[in-house]
C-alpha cells in the first residue's frame, strides 16, 4: 500500500474507537491527564521495564513530558494517545506510534496499561486498533516493537498481534532505574502485508 497522499505531518492528531476504547490525544491541559501520566510514569511496574531518558516524578514533569509529545505530534515524529474505556471515558494506559521515519514508512510502538487496567486485554486491544490504524491510514509499512528480555507479557501481546519475533538486541536498553548499564530486548514486528491476527 502506498502511503496517503493527503497524509499531513502536522495534520490533526486522530482519535481511534475499536474493541471498547477510545484512543485520544493527551492533553498536557488537563489535569487530569497529567495526573494519570504521571501515575503511569511512577508505576513500579512500568519502571521496572522502562528506564525514560528523563524520568517523571511531580506533576511539573508530567506536563513537560506531554507538552513534548504534543509537539512530537505537532511535527509528526510522534503519535501518542491516552487509553481510555470507550463507555465511560476512564484513563486505562498508553500507547504511543514513536520515531515515525515517514521515507522509511516505518515506525515503533509502545505502551503502558495502569495497574488496575491489567488483565483485561487492554494493550492487546490498543495495540491492534493503533497499528491497524498506522498500516492503513497513516500509510506505514513496517511496525517495531521491543521490549526488555524477560518481559514475557509483553511477549506474549505483541505474538497475539500479530508482531512476530525477529530476534535479540545486545544491549540495547537502559538496566531498570540506570542510564549506564544495558540490558538486552526482544525485538519483534509487523508489516502491512502480514495477516491480521485472529482479534483480541
Amino acid at each position: 500500500m502506498a502511503p496517503r497522499r493527503d497524509h499531513s505531518p502536522t495534520g490533526p492528531h486522530p482519535e481511534l474507537n475499536g474493541h471498547g476504547l477510545r484512543l485520544r490525544p493527551w492533553d498536557a491541559g488537563s489535569g487530569s491527564d497529567v495526573d494519570t501520566w504521571l501515575r503511569g510514569m511512577r508505576d513500579p511496574e512500568f519502571r521496572r521495564w522502562n528506564t525514560p531518558l528523563r524520568p517523571v516524578t511531580d506533576r511539573r514533569g508530567a506536563r513537560e513530558s506531554l507538552l513534548a509529545r504534543e509537539q512530537a505530534a505537532t511535527e509528526g515524529t510522534s503519535l501518542s494517545f491516552r487509553i481510555a474505556d470507550a463507555r465511560s471515558d476512564t484513563a486505562l494506559g498508553h500507547i504511543g506510534v514513536n520515531e515515525i521515519k515517514y521515507h522509511l514508512r516505518v515506525a515503533r510502538v509502545g505502551y503502558w496499561v495502569l495497574p488496575e487496567a491489567r488483565g483485561q486485554g487492554v494493550a492487546t486491544r490498543a495495540l491492534l486498533l493503533a497499528t491497524r490504524w498506522a498500516l492503513t491510514e497513516l500509510g506505514l509499512h513496517r511496525l517495531e516493537l521491543d521490549h526488555a528480555v524477560g518481559h514475557e507479557v509483553s511477549c506474549r501481546i505483541a505474538e497475539r498481534c500479530g508482531f512476530g519475533y525477529e530476534g535479540t538486541l545486545r544491549g540495547a536498553v537502559f538496566q531498570e532505574d540506570r542510564h549506564d548499564a544495558f540490558r538486552d530486548a526482544h525485538l519483534h514486528a509487523r508489516l502491512a502485508t502480514d495477516p491480521d491476527p485472529a482479534g483480541p
